[in-house]
């Protein structure tokens, strides 16, 4: 059998087709993906996400819980800001040091509104070392999708180690499929025909990552 019989055969079976589906996808599909490619500490694992998100044009910073307003302040001050976006569930410890008027996501906030926003603070649900992504859920800490995407501003505050896994499997099994999940690896890039990188076309110009720990 050619691996095209194979793959159709599959994709019927998946189906209900000729042969039924298969009675456990578990038993029918090989699911022994590789976790992880190496063995990691929990610092070597912050690490290689602290450079892979680099290496993406993220900025990375590190700080402790009780440093964090503080950071918040200055990273938001280096840009002034006319208002700062919030999700409706970010801890508000997070924004107590900041001077900008906050803007509270709701459901009758327009894209015209929020586009009037200079920047955007969330939580994340997990970030993944091996590739430099941080991945959100539409949980309380991080908003609806889109409030994500129209200020050019991002700053993403990653829990250090609780959301910090190694591999996208890690991730996976951590994050429930049924909630809006966004993979966000780096600001938003785009590259024309000549390979000319421009940022800022699809989502965020800058996307800043801080890595707490101690929260």
């Amino acid at each position: 059998m050619s691996s095209r019989d194979l793959i159709l055969n599959r994709v019927r079976r998946a189906l209900g087709g000729p042969g039924g589906a298969p009675a456990a996808y578990d038993m029918d599909i090989d699911r022994g993906y590789r976790r992880q490619h190496g063995e990691r500490t929990v610092e070597e694992t912050v690490d290689l996400l602290a450079e892979n998100l680099t290496d993406y044009r993220a900025i990375v910073h590190r700080t402790e819980a009780g440093e964090l307003p503080h950071l918040l302040m200055r990273l938001l001050a280096e840009r002034w800001p006319d208002t700062v976006l919030v999700p409706p569930g970010l801890p508000a410890g997070w924004m107590s040091a900041v001077g900008a008027p906050l803007v509270h996501d709701r459901a009758e906030t327009t894209a015209a509104e929020l586009d009037r926003c200079g920047a955007v603070v969330t939580g994340c649900a997990v970030a993944v070392a091996e590739t430099g992504t941080i991945v959100l859920d539409g949980s309380p800490d991080q908003g609806r999708r889109r409030i994500t995407l129209i200020p050019d501003h991002h700053i993403c505050v990653v829990r250090v180690p609780d959301q910090v896994v190694s591999s996208v499997p890690q991730a996976l099994e951590r994050l429930d499929p049924a909630r809006p999940l966004t993979w966000i690896s780096g600001p938003s890039a785009t590259s024309d025909i000549e390979l000319d990188r421009v940022e800022g076309v699809h989502g965020p110009r800058v996307l800043q990552v801080v890595l707490v720990s101690g929260e």
